[in-house]
């Protein structure tokens, strides 16, 4: 199902039930939503674009392991979503 959505100019896809459980099962449901909604919309239809189910089951792992890693996009460096370790300050 595809839908038009006021914030992106191109159609949005509907996120399908077996991305949605992978996100939740993972906790990277919140990352996900941190992302801005053309990533998310371009994730969840490359997913389901794909006509085998090894290839959508490859093309989601793909997306939670960029999602749980950070700072990675598509396989490029997308810096806004790099995660920030927090240091322990040395006396």
């Amino acid at each position: 199902m595809v839908e038009k959505h006021s914030l992106l100019k191109r159609l949005r896809h509907a996120m399908p039930s077996f991305v949605k459980r992978a996100l939740e099962e993972c906790g990277l449901m919140e990352a996900y939503k941190e992302r801005p909604a053309y990533q998310q919309n371009d994730y969840v239809g490359w997913i389901n674009e794909a006509k085998r189910p090894e290839t959508k089951e490859k093309r989601l792992q793909q997306m939670l392991d960029e999602l749980e890693k950070g700072g990675v996009y598509m396989k490029m460096v997308h810096p806004p979503s790099m995660k920030t370790t927090k240091r322990l300050k040395r006396k």
